[in-house]
C-alpha cells in the first residue's frame, strides 16, 4: 500500500514526475506553494503556507515527494494521502500537516485539469451558488474603540456582511480589569458602528484561562456575536464544553488541528458549535470532507479557517461549495498587496461578501515565477502576545 505501483493502469494525467516549491514574501507573511508536475505535461498547485516555518515546510515537501510521490498516479488520492501521512510516520504535526494539505490540493488541481472540470466537481459538486466570506485583518492600527469602529465601517462599505476581530491586545491567561473593560468597549463600538445586521465574530486566539474566558462570555453576551473563537487554549480542551454551557453565543475552533485524528477529542467532548478546519493545514480536500461529515454527525457547522493567500481562498471555495453544513469562509484577501494577485493568478474575486462558482478546470490558479523572484521571503515575525501586535509592525 505504501509503495509506488508502476504496474497499475495510468490515467490520462500520467504519473508524477517532479515536485517543486515556491515562496512569496509579503507584509502579512511569507506564502508557500507546491507545484506538482506529471509526465503527461500537466501540473497542479497547492498552498503550503506556514506562519513561521516556511523554509522547513518547503524542504519537507520536496523530501516527501522523493519518498512517496514520484512515479505515482495523481488520481490515487486516498492512497497518496495515507502514504504521506502513515508512510512518513507523521501522525500529526504542523509542518507535515501543511505539506500533506498542499499536496492534496495540487493533486485535485491535476485531476480537474485532466478531466476538464473545476475541482469542486470532484469534491461533492455545488450545493450553493456562492460561498459567503467574512473579512479578517481589517482592524490593523491602534487598539482603541473609535479606531476599530471606523475601520469596521470602511470594511462593511466594501460589501462584507461579516467581520472577525481580536479586541484583546496582548492578553494572555488573564486580563486586568482595565484591559477587559477596553476589550469589551471595542466590541461595543464595532457593534454600534455597523448595526445589528452585520455578523460579528470575536477571536480569542486560544489565550485565556477558564475564569477569564467565563467572564468574557458573560460580558460579550449583549453584542449578539456570531461566535466567540477559541477562548481557551487547546491544552484545556476538556473544559470547552463547560464554557459552551455558560455561553449565549456559539463557540468555535479547530484551526490548530491537522486531521481527523487530532479532531477526535474535539468531537468526543462536543467542544465547539462550529469547527474551523483550514484547507492548507487540516489535510486538504480529502480530509476536509471527512471533517465536515463528522461535524454534521455532531450537529456542528463548518466555517473554514483561512489566514493564507488567495490561492487557499480559491481552493477553499471549491471545497466549501459541497459542504452541506457550511456557515462561512474566512479571508484576508483585502489586506494583501496587489502584486500577490500578479503572482497567484486566476484566483476568484470577492463580490459583495461572496465568491461565486469557479469555471476553469482544476483550481483555475497559476503561479507566476517572475513575480515570485521579485518578492522573496522576508522571514518577518509578529508576536500576537506582545503589546501593539494589532498594528502588525513586523520585525
Amino acid at each position: 500500500m505504501l509503495t509506488v505501483d508502476t504496474e497499475r493502469p495510468t490515467t490520462t494525467a500520467g504519473r508524477i514526475s517532479r515536485v517543486e516549491t515556491l515562496m512569496l514574501g509579503t507584509a502579512w507573511r511569507d506564502f508557500g506553494y507546491v507545484r506538482i508536475h506529471t509526465d503527461a505535461g500537466l501540473h497542479g498547485v497547492g498552498e503550503i503556507t506556514h506562519p513561521y516555518r516556511g523554509s522547513e515546510t518547503c524542504a519537507l515537501a520536496e523530501a516527501m515527494a522523493h519518498r512517496h510521490l514520484i512515479g505515482a498516479d495523481p488520481f490515487d488520492i486516498e492512497e497518496l494521502w495515507l502514504r504521506l501521512y502513515q508512510g512518513d510516520f507523521l501522525r500529526g504535526g504542523d509542518i507535515g500537516g501543511v505539506v500533506l494539505s498542499g499536496v492534496d490540493q495540487a493533486l485535485h488541481d491535476i485531476m480537474g485539469k485532466a478531466l476538464g472540470v473545476p475541482a469542486y466537481r470532484l469534491t461533492g459538486g455545488a450545493c450553493r451558488a456562492a460561498v459567503p466570506v467574512y473579512a479578517n485583518g481589517w482592524y490593523t492600527g491602534e487598539r482603541e474603540p473609535g479606531a476599530f469602529a471606523a475601520k469596521a465601517v470602511e470594511t462593511v462599505a466594501k460589501g462584507y456582511a461579516a467581520l472577525k476581530f481580536d479586541p484583546f491586545g496582548a492578553g494572555l491567561g488573564e486580563l486586568s480589569r482595565a484591559e477587559l473593560r477596553r476589550s469589551v468597549e471595542i466590541v461595543a463600538a464595532v457593534r454600534d458602528a455597523v448595526g445589528p445586521d452585520v455578523e460579528l465574530f470575536v477571536e480569542g486566539h486560544a489565550r485565556f484561562a477558564m475564569p477569564t474566558a467565563a467572564r468574557l462570555v458573560a460580558e460579550l453576551a449583549p453584542f449578539d456575536l456570531g461566535w466567540f473563537e477559541e477562548p481557551l487554549p487547546w491544552t484545556h480542551i476538556e473544559r470547552y464544553a463547560e464554557l459552551r454551557a455558560r455561553a449565549s453565543m456559539p463557540i468555535s475552533g479547530g484551526e490548530h488541528f491537522h486531521n481527523r485524528y487530532e479532531y477526535k477529542q474535539l468531537f468526543a467532548t462536543n467542544a465547539v458549535d462550529i469547527i474551523q478546519p483550514d484547507l492548507s493545514m487540516a489535510g486538504g480536500f480529502t480530509e476536509l470532507r471527512k471533517l465536515a461529515a463528522l461535524a454534521d454527525m455532531h450537529a456542528m457547522l463548518v466555517a473554514p479557517h483561512n489566514s493564507n493567500s488567495p490561492l487557499c481562498t480559491t481552493a477553499s471555495v471549491h471545497a466549501a461549495l459541497g459542504i452541506t453544513n457550511l456557515k462561512i469562509l474566512e479571508t484576508f484577501d483585502s489586506l494583501l498587496e496587489d502584486y500577490v494577485f500578479d503572482a497567484v493568478t486566476g484566483t476568484l474575486p470577492i463580490v459583495d461578501g461572496r465568491i461565486g462558482l469557479p469555471e476553469r478546470p482544476g483550481l483555475g490558479v497559476e503561479l507566476v515565477d517572475e513575480v515570485f523572484a521579485e518578492h522573496p521571503p522576508t522571514q518577518r515575525f509578529w508576536n500576537m502576545f506582545a503589546p501593539g501586535w494589532e498594528r502588525r509592525e513586523r520585525t
